[in-house]
């Protein structure tokens, strides 16, 4: 199957999720804070949330690669750093049921944005598109996408598209300045002839889609 046009580089984003035991999210955002530099000396962190709603006991980060030797090389050097080892990882498995990851691209028409201040929230919005990638959907999707940045109300930090993992899966990312503020541009974007044309014509690519509201973690980049 096609995965259409994308980025021009070898650059890609690993999107891991980590579902958290309920009682040890509290325990797990302090190892984090506390010894994540570690982490970071060794690569380029995005950005770094926890589920507000959407999702329970949840953290989503994503990182940035320049190719594929560049990720191998890296994850070398994690497996030979005492402290990383130590200090952090054999502290926070035991605090994780599960561990997911995907291999992601920057759609062609999309850069990573940066959120005009700090302390907003985020929106994760995770569309399952039918088959055929970015050359199948991406100008109906794209389309839909603008239709929304128009309305003023929300800003664009990325849109992905797999490539290893569940594909044909996107997404998306948001910031808002609060959840009340985007629940108010949602009901006026519902009533914005533009959007509901565009969606309309979007969502016949579209397969199923999930949201999870996001709040960044002190060691995120984009906060």
């Amino acid at each position: 199957l096609a995965t259409g046009p994308r980025q021009k580089n070898s650059v890609f984003y690993e999107i891991r999720t980590y579902d958290i035991k309920p009682p040890k999210m509290k325990d797990f955002v302090e190892l984090v804070n506390k010894y994540f530099h570690l982490r970071t000396a060794h690569s380029e962190l995005v950005g770094f949330w926890s589920a507000e709603l959407g999702a329970m006991n949840k953290v989503v980060h994503i990182w940035k690669y320049e190719d594929f030797a560049h990720r191998t090389a890296v994850r070398h050097a994690l497996a030979k750093d005492k402290d990383w080892q130590e200090k952090f990882i054999c502290a926070a498995l035991p605090l994780m049921e599960k561990q997911h990851n995907e291999v992601a691209y920057l759609v062609p028409w999309c850069q990573i944005g940066k959120p005009p201040k700090e302390g907003g929230v985020y929106e994760w919005v995770t569309f399952q598109m039918k088959p055929g990638g970015p050359a199948l959907w991406g100008e109906a999707f794209q389309a839909a996408v603008n239709a929304h940045i128009n309305t003023g109300y929300t800003k664009l930090i990325g849109v992905f598209h797999t490539e290893y993992g569940l594909l044909n899966r996107v997404h998306v990312i948001w910031w808002n300045e609060n959840p009340d503020h985007r629940a108010a541009g949602r009901h006026s974007a519902h009533e914005d002839a533009r959007v509901v044309a565009a969606v309309r014509d979007s969502v016949r690519f579209l397969d199923s889609q999930q949201n999870m509201l996001l709040i960044p973690l002190p060691c995120s980049p984009l906060k």
